[in-house]
């Protein structure tokens, strides 16, 4: 029986990547689910707003209720237990849209129908999904998670809740304190960790259990619409038939969990950033300055042309990944889920990184062309530069989530592509000789022993990695679906994607006392002329003034 699950670094030929997923491939069906959440999202979050940045309780459950009676909840989960079994890319795409002005919302729903559902599905008995994943994927009910403690943040593996066995009651008794619970006060069902003599186990604890209480809500510098606050356990009894999975297995599923959880926060965030583009490009149009508006202005459209294009990026490297774990998943027999999953560790990782990167900067350059506008509550970019700071913190900090991209990178059963992608035009070539370098610094680092304590050359590493993924989802979408623009785009990303990466793969040689490794970067880079991307960037501008939105 196969037991290892093995993958291209950078995906595969030129050929194979025409199957890779793009939005474009979105059918018609999905392209309805991904309306009717852009008109819950219009119609009951955005038009609530006020209400729904409080801690209205009641708001958020029949918010919750109403998405679930749309099917937004219940995407992954399997049709045996109420939902439609679909695929990474179609919850992806439901994040998207509620992430795209859903505020406070949008982390709410994440965490239910992510972290609080998903270790419901792959590891729950057939009793649990039956008597859980209903209601959570009607809205019925509503998910929280519980990891994070006091003591143990990033490393959330050390935690000191305690799991105690009662041999004598055939029970189990829970005691200790859950930190920065999101939706802990309108959650109906918790998946609490905590460790027992065989090691960390996953339990599902209900609300209404005695020894469970709440702590008061924080108060925090975004998302204040959500219920955060902690979960206290005081000797909670929990029947042994509430252990999700293995005794002493916990570790695995929290893992995995969130790895899955990065990709679909990927995608929140992706939509957040969307929505922060087109209030700027709006406003840009409105706003008059020197009797002109401010899209006129070449510095303007040059911030424009970045949003657009780093979207642009992010959004194909998340569609991309999404599609990747849904064939792997269906198509590898006989390999347990939780190994197909963890071979995508660098990939969900890297992007829950890059893309709550790209968000921080789209909404900060928001901020900055709305002017002093910007810094007024009144105007919405005020909010959503504040909501996005979080999300370089949750589901692993971005510094963990770097070290696990590389650490996984450096030591699984990953290759690179025999059949690089064709070179016959510009965007490829950039594409070939980025991973050139990329290809033979791994190779010599794993000739040495140096590399697993020095982060900042990890964090070379894993940022590296994520470049060379955008540029080839990008580049691979462009050739699926080409048009002028795609190009323009691909162009500026694979220039400046191939910068990046010589640099920090010669600074990497460099850190690692190897001056000579560091000028062969340099002597081998064999690269085609480069573009005038001013030029280029200010027809992307053109295109996205044109369309007062982001395009692609």
């Amino acid at each position: 029986m196969k037991t290892k699950y093995s993958r291209p670094m950078w995906g595969g030929s030129l050929q194979s990547m025409r199957d890779a997923f793009t939005p474009e491939d979105l059918s018609t069906d999905e392209i309805m689910i991904q309306k009717t959440t852009e008109k819950f999202v219009t119609n009951t979050i955005l038009a609530n707003m006020e209400q729904a940045e409080t801690h209205d309780y009641t708001f958020a459950k029949d918010a919750f209720q109403e998405a679930g009676s749309l099917g937004l909840q219940a995407v992954e989960i399997p049709e045996a237990y109420g939902g439609f079994g679909l695929g990474k890319h179609v919850a992806g795409l439901v994040a998207e849209g509620i992430g795209n002005g859903g505020g406070s919302f949008s982390v709410a729903f994440n965490i239910h129908a992510g972290v609080g559902t998903t270790p419901f599905i792959y590891y729950g008995t057939e009793e649990q999904k039956a008597t859980y994943l209903p209601k959570l994927g009607s809205g019925e009910w509503v998910g929280a998670y519980a990891l994070t403690e006091p003591s143990a943040g990033s490393d959330a593996l050390k935690g000191k809740a305690r799991a105690t066995w009662n041999d004598q009651d055939g029970v189990w008794h829970l005691t200790g304190e859950k930190q920065w619970i999101t939706n802990a006060h309108i959650a109906d069902v918790y998946v609490v960790f905590a460790n027992s003599d065989e090691g960390m186990t996953a339990f599902i604890v209900e609300r209404t259990q005695d020894g469970v209480t709440l702590g008061p809500e924080e108060k925090k510098m975004g998302i204040n619409g959500s219920s955060t606050a902690t979960l206290l356990l005081e000797d909670v009894t929990v029947n042994p038939d509430r252990v999700l999975g293995e005794v002493g297995e916990g570790h695995k599923i929290a893992l995995n969990t969130l790895n899955l959880a990065r990709l679909k926060l990927a995608f929140n965030n992706i939509g957040a950033s969307k929505r922060a583009l087109k209030l700027s490009v709006n406003y840009g149009l409105e706003r008059k300055q020197f009797q002109q508006s401010l899209v006129n202005f070449p510095l303007i459209q040059e911030k424009l042309a970045n949003m657009n294009t780093a979207l642009f990026g992010v959004e194909s490297f998340a569609y991309g990944t999404a599609g990747s774990v849904e064939n792997a998943l269906d198509s590898s027999e006989g390999v347990n889920s939780s190994t197909i999953v963890r071979a995508f560790i660098p990939d969900c990782a890297m992007c829950k990184t890059y893309a709550s990167e790209v968000l921080g900067k789209i909404s900060d350059e928001a901020v900055q062309i709305h002017g002093g506008y910007g810094f007024m509550q009144e105007y919405e970019v005020e909010r959503l530069y504040r909501d996005a700071r979080i999300n370089r913190i949750f589901e692993g900090t971005n510094e963990i989530n770097r070290m696990a991209s590389a650490k996984a990178l450096l030591k699984q059963d990953v290759h690179v592509n025999e059949n690089p992608i064709s070179d016959t035009d510009v965007n490829g070539q950039w594409i070939a000789a980025t991973e050139r370098i990329m290809s033979e610094v791994l190779e010599g680092l794993s000739r040495t022993d140096e590399v697993s304590e020095k982060q900042e050359v990890l964090r070379m590493v894993a940022d590296s990695f994520a470049t060379v993924a955008v540029m080839r989802s990008s580049y691979t979408r462009t050739v699926k679906h080409p048009t002028e623009l795609k190009e323009w785009m691909t162009r500026v990303i694979c220039e400046e994607g191939y910068e990046n990466v010589e640099s920090n793969m010669t600074r990497l040689w460099l850190a690692l006392d190897q001056p000579e490794e560091a000028n062969r970067v340099k002597r081998q880079s064999r690269t085609p002329e480069r573009s005038d991307l001013t030029k280029v960037k200010r027809k992307i501008s053109e295109r996205v003034i044109e369309a007062k939105n982001y395009i692609s």
